[in-house]
């Protein structure tokens, strides 16, 4: 059976989708810093689905050794998954830059770094798939998280350039926007009950797009029609508004 490799497989969203994958019968790569502690993650996913699911490691920040990284892996996935994210802390990146680049490294260019090797290869392979997850915030600039949201929105624009360049060699790739995910990344904030979703919840939104030949969703599938109302808001009144 062919692999997936799952990039940031430590996040909750991540771990989810590991495991619907491979109740699908995908073998499973998992990658993330301090791959070790994924171990047991690994054995679960062996034992549970009874495929093969082994662990690497990944630092998204670290480019110079993605090349390698890619070339070491013992199978060549069929596709990969990024769900490489780190929302920081906005007040402090306004304040100092080394964590603003750490928001803007994470989320987009330690992902295009490694997203255009496999590119590369699958492309040449003229097969596979590229799931990119992004958010919601990229769609709008909001004061209260305008670093992760940008980051973000150059993230989603460089998946449509992939979808662009890649679809003539029968390569997929797809743009997932999840709006607010009880995770360990949100532990804290208050979000709404109603537009909130587990992440169990966007792994299956992202399986059932999977199979349905989807460039683009939205996870809960009502931020769509939010996004659409928050884009029409005009400058001149958003601006004003605490968001």
């Amino acid at each position: 059976m062919d692999h997936i490799l799952i990039l940031g497989s430590k996040s909750d969203i991540a771990r989810a989708i590991a495991h619907k994958f491979a109740r699908e019968g995908f073998n499973i790569i998992l990658a993330a810093r301090a791959s070790a502690d994924l171990e047991n993650d690994a054995r679960d996913l062996q034992i549970r689905y009874r495929i093969d699911a082994e662990i690497a490691e990944f630092d998204a920040l670290n480019y110079q050794t993605h090349l390698d990284f890619y070339t070491r892996l013992k199978e060549k996935p069929l596709g990969v998954v990024c769900a490489v994210g780190y929302l920081g802390d906005q007040k402090r990146a306004e304040q100092h830059y080394e964590e603003a680049k750490k928001i803007i490294d994470t989320n987009y260019t330690g992902c295009v770094s490694i997203l255009n090797i496999i590119a590369n290869d699958l492309e040449v392979r003229k097969a596979g798939f590229i799931i990119g997850i992004s958010s919601v915030s990229g769609d709008r600039g909001r004061q209260s998280n305008y670093f992760y949201g940008s980051a973000k929105s150059a993230f989603t624009t460089y998946l449509s350039g992939l979808r662009n360049r890649l679809q003539k060699s029968g390569v997929r790739v797809m743009t997932v926007k999840p709006g607010y995910v009880e995770t360990k990344m949100t532990e804290g904030l208050e979000l709404p009950q109603l537009l909130t979703c587990k992440p169990e919840d966007v792994a299956e939104d992202i399986l059932k797009a999977y199979v349905a030949g989807k460039d683009v969703i939205y996870s809960k599938w009502i931020w769509k029609w939010i996004m659409v109302v928050i884009r029409m808001i005009p400058e001149k009144v958003f601006k004003r508004l605490n968001l």
